[in-house]
């Protein structure tokens, strides 16, 4: 996807933060760090004998934004001063 943008010169806009920080334009979206150490515990309540029905249903709750100045700058985009304000990742 990423080769695809970068070859018509589009914007790649993501849910994963890794894509950002390997060429697409941003990504938004769930800090998978934080659902991972989240579904660790579920599994350690599971091995302990709780039944996985009676486990709760858990959305995210932490998002994560992250900017590639670099990619915008080479699609000839200006990223508003707001979006980088509220960016958890800025990459240059």
């Amino acid at each position: 996807m990423l080769e695809l943008g970068a070859r018509y010169r589009l914007p790649v806009i993501s849910d994963i933060a890794e894509w950002a920080r390997d060429g697409a334009l941003m990504s938004y979206g769930a800090n998978l760090s934080y659902l991972f150490r989240r579904a660790s515990t579920l599994v350690d309540r599971t091995l302990k004998g709780a039944r996985p029905g009676d486990l709760p249903v858990e959305q995210p709750t932490k998002f994560e934004l992250v900017v590639n100045l670099k990619t915008a700058k080479g699609l000839g985009l200006t990223i508003p001063q707001a979006v980088l304000g509220g960016a958890d990742g800025v990459i240059q």
